[in-house]
């Protein structure tokens, strides 16, 4: 039967607490994330020179400048990259984001999430601040960035599990697993802000605004945000004593404890993680990545229709995230469903219906009004990946939870390249949408086999090799919720 457990106590203060800060600043930062990486999936759109445009243009420094059909007749700076180059160039990010997933994860468990997330994001910022530069130098400079780029940006999404086994009760991480996919929020945000940007001041502007919004957040993020409840300088003493007592682990043990890499690397749970994060990502990325190039060049639609149309994916991702979470948690709380069956149920839902769903797209993805919705479904429904799997490790492994996401996250890197690589090469010579039928069936079948491998293999309950010491947490009733009262 499952067991039941209190909720974090709310307004210890009468304002904002701690972990409510945390909170706002993790959904924040998971919004820039995807927004430093997704202006170019928008901006590419306008940097590379139309094969089928035969206006009259200049080649200065193999650089082409011309005069667009926007209706503002803003002059763009365009560049001479064929459809092979283009997919390269996106998938370049991965090949320096596969490097840091794993050491980000082990990193944020030792020397804390804190630096790690926050000095990675503020590199990154400052990289896409100088990628029209890099631009300019050439092919090989903007690629050179874009994997450095990766490389910083690999390193955060590892690091924000271990965090959360120090400052979210149990009941409580689906809900702030939902902060994750913020990253589709901003997305949805940043879209069509780069598209109207765009069409008005040039493609440069996308990566100029992402980059300040960035540093901006990353001044913000150290001066609010510290790696435990102990750390902290301005938390009240109630809201201290309630988290050391709801997370007794992180209070009684400073050292480290080594990685049981055997253990770890023979258990199901911990592949069914892994292989289902691989599955759920390569579809994602796939989107994420190609689908304002579909819009236009399939679909047909301008540049700041396509950022809009491109958000939509996004925005529904993000609020089925929110809505999911919010009711995992409550039917854990509640005893109406085990943990076990709640990340087995939702992550079932939110990984095999967008497998049927691309096989519907393969089908009907011709008509506009279907194909943006199906699209549009498809990424609404994976949201609740943060009702399921995504946040496992933290059920399974709290003390190794980074370390596993870094593990999944790196399969899920290298099919985020193998994503751009695979439509690069099935529509370098036709890009039609018989040849992009053939990647959307690529999709189903992958989607598919990562939910019946995690209703299969996966479970919501502590490994042994975990933490012998500690019983699980949803073993131990909490205490009455602390009155609230003013500090």
């Amino acid at each position: 039967m499952a067991k039941t457990e209190k909720s974090f106590p709310r307004n210890f203060t009468g304002c904002l607490t701690c972990v409510q800060v945390l909170n706002i600043m993790v959904l924040l930062g998971f919004m820039l994330n995807y927004a430093l990486r997704v202006n170019l999936t928008i901006a590419i759109v306008e940097m590379i020179y139309p094969d089928n445009d035969n206006q009259t243009i200049a080649v200065v420094n193999h650089t082409i400048h011309n005069v667009t059909e926007h209706p503002e007749h803003i002059e763009q700076t365009r560049y001479h990259w064929d459809t092979k180059q283009k997919n390269h160039l996106l998938g370049s990010f991965f090949w320096g984001y596969v490097l840091t997933e794993l050491p980000g994860g082990r990193l944020a468990e030792i020397i804390g999430a804190r630096r790690v997330f926050g000095y990675s994001t503020l590199i990154a910022s400052i990289l896409t601040l100088l990628t029209p530069g890099s631009a300019a130098l050439g092919f090989g400079w903007i690629v050179a960035v874009r994997v450095i780029l990766g490389f910083c940006l690999g390193a955060t999404w590892p690091a924000i599990l271990p965090m959360a086994s120090k400052w979210v009760p149990p009941m409580d991480r689906s809900k702030f697993m939902s902060n994750m996919m913020a990253s589709s929020l901003g997305a949805a945000i940043t879209m069509p802000i780069c598209g109207f940007l765009i069409a008005h001041f040039k493609w440069e502007s996308a990566f100029y605004f992402t980059g300040i919004i960035g540093v901006m957040w990353s001044v913000a993020w150290f001066a609010v945000v510290y790696d435990s409840p102990a750390e902290h300088p301005r938390i009240s003493e109630t809201e201290r004593n309630y988290l050391m007592k709801a997370l007794p682990q992180d209070s009684n043990n400073k050292g480290h404890m080594p990685v049981p890499w055997r253990a770890m690397l023979m258990s199901a749970p911990v592949w069914a993680i892994i292989i289902t994060h691989g599955a759920s990502v390569f579809g994602y990325f796939t989107v994420v990545n190609q689908l304002p190039s579909y819009i236009e060049s399939i679909l047909h639609f301008n540049i700041k229709h396509n950022g809009l149309l491109s958000s939509l994916p996004y925005l529904g991702k993000y609020l089925c995230a929110l809505a999911s979470s919010v009711l995992a948690d409550w039917l854990r709380r509640s005893g109406k469903l085990s943990t076990t069956t709640a990340r087995k149920l939702f992550t079932g839902l939110a990984v095999g219906l967008p497998g049927l769903l691309m096989i519907a797209q393969a089908n009907m993805g011709g008509d506009r009004v279907w194909s943006i919705a199906i699209f549009t479904t498809a990424l609404t429904i994976n949201g609740a990946v943060t009702a399921g799997y995504l946040g496992n490790g933290l059920d399974i492994a709290p003390k190794f939870s980074g370390t596993i996401f870094g593990m999944a996250n790196t399969l899920s890197s290298i099919g985020g390249w193998l994503s751009t690589f695979m439509v690069g090469e099935l529509t370098k010579e036709n890009n039609t949408p018989e040849q992009w039928k053939v990647v959307f069936y690529i999709l189903a079948g992958t989607y598919i086999t990562g939910a019946l491998c995690f209703v299969t293999l996966g479970s919501g309950e502590l490994q042994p090799w975990s933490s012998p010491n500690c019983p699980p947490p949803e073993e131990k009733h909490e205490e009455q919720p602390l009155n609230e009262e003013k500090a």
